[in-house]
C-alpha cells in the first residue's frame, strides 16, 4: 500500500496494530479521523493518553480501576465474602452484565499457559490464596473459560487452597466447552451462575 503522506501512513500503521484491524480498516479509521472536526480527534488521543497514565489496578481484586478500590469492591451492598475468580476484565463486565451476581471479583490476569510461558508466579494467584488463607472469603466461584488452560488454572489453585474451610463452585457447563466465557451471551452466563455446582464434583481431579 502506497502513501502519499508519511504522517498518514504512521497513523494507519500504528492503528493497525491494533487486533483484528488490518491496513485497510486502519486506513478507513483515519480518513475518517480526518474528516472530523479537530475537537473530536483530540478528545480521542486525550483520552488514550489519560487511559495510559492514569488507568490503575484495583488494590484488592486487580480489576481495572480509576481509583484504588474499584466501584465494585467499593460497594458495601457487594458481598465482600464470595468471589468469583475470572480472567481479566472482559469477564468482569460480562459476568455484571446478566445482573445476576452481587459478589465480588478476583481477577487473575490471565491463564495458566506453558506454552505460551504463563506460569503461576505471573498471574494474581497469590493474593487470592492470601485472602483464604486469612479467612476473608466463605465461597469462591470458578469462572475461567471451559478449555485446557481455563482448567489447568482452576485446578491449581484448588490445589492451593484446597484444605482451608473455603466452599469451592464452578460455573454450571451450560457455557460450551471451548468457548471464551467473554462471548457467552447474558442468559445463558447469567444461568450458568445461578446454577453452579461443587467444584470437586466439576471434573476428575487427581
Amino acid at each position: 500500500m502506497e502513501f502519499s503522506s508519511k504522517l498518514l501512513e504512521q497513523a494507519v500503521i500504528e492503528v493497525s496494530r491494533l487486533p483484528g484491524i488490518g491496513k485497510r480498516t486502519a486506513l478507513r479509521l483515519v480518513l475518517h479521523l480526518l474528516r472530523q472536526p479537530e475537537t473530536q480527534t483530540r478528545q480521542l488521543s486525550d483520552a488514550l493518553v489519560s487511559l495510559r497514565e492514569k488507568i490503575l489496578l484495583c488494590k484488592n481484586c486487580h480489576n481495572i480501576s480509576d481509583t484504588a478500590f474499584c466501584e465494585i469492591c467499593a460497594n458495601p451492598a457487594r458481598d465482600s465474602r464470595t468471589v468469583c475468580v475470572v480472567e481479566d476484565i472482559r469477564d468482569v463486565l460480562a459476568i455484571e452484565n446478566t445482573g445476576q451476581y452481587q459478589g465480588q471479583y478476583h481477577v487473575l490476569g490471565g491463564k495458566i499457559s506453558p506454552l505460551d510461558g504463563i506460569g503461576p508466579g505471573q498471574l494474581n494467584i497469590r493474593t487470592l490464596v492470601e485472602k483464604v488463607r486469612l479467612g476473608q472469603i466463605d465461597e469462591i466461584i470458578f469462572a475461567l473459560s471451559a478449555n485446557i488452560e481455563g482448567d489447568t488454572t482452576n485446578f491449581y489453585i484448588y490445589r492451593q487452597i484446597e484444605n482451608f474451610p473455603v466452599k469451592m463452585t464452578t460455573i454450571a457447563r451450560g457455557i460450551p466447552v471451548g468457548d471464551e466465557l467473554e462471548f457467552t451471551d447474558e442468559v445463558t452466563l447469567g444461568r450458568s451462575l445461578m446454577q453452579r455446582i461443587p467444584f470437586e464434583g466439576s471434573q476428575k481431579l487427581n
